[in-house]
């Protein structure tokens, strides 16, 4: 075992010293050898020396350099190194975060971390928390605590009687809603097709003059950082509405939510606080490894309700928080630690850096291609940018030169009936150097495509 991870830790080495000296995107030729991971189940033992080089060989020229600074499709972070070496130390204690008894050290990390995240994003000082896979999983969390309190108040036990004949709840979302949105919707049996929509405005958000009459049977689901334009549904307005009206407020804030952390984007968060439930994503911006979520809920109880399953005799419970109540897993990996150790290595000031350098490195390529002659199409009021390249058909063929070419990675988007690109910077790995690298293949490769296709 100890020259094992001795081999594992010089490899994994290895990949990350070369990782900015390669394409993006991985090579045809790359992909190709995974075919080398195939092959007939085996029949016999191998040797787990040998295990490990066929999937480092084979695997690690395959994959997409996520882990360095070019990477800027979809809003994936990179995983800073007290993370990843907790990441790795994880899966040496090999614990299932399921109870306390089985694991002291998760269930106390998990509680460290809840008070630090609490501070961090202003949130209340009462909200509980679980910890999830991602996004998706806490919206479905969240919802579930929503539905729950909402029949709760109605005098229905959606826990016990399930949802035939149950009181109907409304669900009101914005016209730029998050697709993660609606299958958790759609997972919770609240359909996705039900739902009322506000009309968004040029930025995307949410319209405050458009809100419909709410009630307290009436779960408003809100956004925290448009996954194309950055912007922010304005919360203040909108949860005072909801507050007034006895409606429930959720928050989608995967990665806007981490604007908290800096004075300068701060404001674009006025009246989240007053919301009941929001979702985060952690594997985005606060860059731990995959996979890391988590859905806070003001008044805990309501999540508890939604996901307990309740006791068996085999069972182990205390009298303290167990982390299993509130998540929709029983048995699951320790992902409190890697938490611990990215926030533990940033402090706070070293969160707002990172956040603030990803945005202003977004203005970056915003200058930089605006100076070229190329359309800006959104207010950078983050960390994303919208860019066209001109017609449709000569946008998306940039994208697809610009992606195999390997400098960096982008991906594409239609945003308001326009044929864009779409850049997410959000990893710590990204260096100025990086944005200026990756602007300049951009501007060269589409003038080129430009070039060809004027001709």
């Amino acid at each position: 075992m100890k020259d094992l991870l001795a081999e594992t830790a010089a490899r994994a080495t290895r990949y990350l010293d070369g990782i900015n000296d390669r394409s993006v995107a991985p090579s045809d030729r790359a992909i190709q050898g995974l075919e080398a991971l195939a092959g007939p189940l085996p029949e016999d033992p191998s040797d787990p020396a040998k295990i490990l080089a066929l999937l480092d060989d084979a695997g690690s020229p395959a994959t997409v350099a996520t882990a360095g600074g070019r990477y800027f499709g979809f809003v994936i972070g990179g995983s800073l190194p007290a993370a990843l070496a907790a990441n790795w130390l994880a899966g040496a204690w090999d614990q299932n975060a399921c109870m306390r008894v089985m694991s002291p050290t998760a269930a106390t990390l998990e509680e460290v971390v809840q008070r630090w995240i609490v501070e961090l994003l202003g949130l209340p000082s009462e909200s509980g928390m679980g910890f999830v896979t991602c996004t998706t999983m806490a919206n479905f969390s969240g919802l579930a605590a929503a539905r729950s309190a909402i029949l709760n108040r109605a005098g229905w036990n959606a826990e016990e009687d399930g949802l035939f004949g149950a009181p109907p709840i409304r669900v009101v979302v914005g016209g730029e809603v998050h697709v993660s949105v609606l299958k958790a919707l759609n997972m919770l049996g609240l359909g996705r097709s039900r739902v009322e929509t506000v009309p968004a405005d040029a930025h995307g958000r949410m319209r405050v003059d458009a809100l419909p009459t709410l009630d307290d049977r009436t779960i408003l689901c809100i956004q925290a950082g448009n996954v194309n334009t950055g912007a922010f549904d304005p919360a203040e307005e909108i949860c005072a509405k909801a507050r007034q009206q006895g409606a429930w407020v959720h928050v989608d804030g995967a990665f806007g939510m981490w604007a908290a952390v800096s004075p300068l984007y701060a404001p674009l968060l006025a009246g989240v606080q007053n919301a009941d439930s929001w979702a985060i994503d952690c594997h985005k911006w606060l860059n731990v490894p995959y996979d890391s979520g988590i859905i806070a809920v003001r008044h805990p109880e309501h999540l508890r309700r939604a996901l307990s399953a309740g006791n068996a005799a085999y069972l182990t419970q205390s009298a303290e928080r167990e982390p299993w109540h509130y998540t929709p897993e029983a048995s699951r990996r320790a992902r409190g630690v890697e938490l611990w150790a990215a926030i533990r290595s940033l402090g706070r000031s070293g969160l707002r850096d990172m956040v603030e350098r990803n945005c202003r490195q977004a203005r970056l390529f915003a200058s930089r291609l605006r100076s070229a002659g190329f359309s800006v199409l959104n207010d950078v009021v983050l960390n994303q940018v919208l860019v066209s390249f001109g017609e449709p058909e000569e946008t998306r063929r940039i994208i697809a030169e610009l992606q195999s070419e390997g400098t960096c990675w982008c991906g594409g988007t239609v945003w308001q009936g326009h044929t864009a690109m779409r850049i997410s910077v959000a990893s710590w790995a990204t260096t100025d150097e990086d944005v200026e690298r990756s602007a300049d293949a951009m501007i060269r490769i589409a003038r080129t495509v430009l070039a060809g296709a004027a001709l």
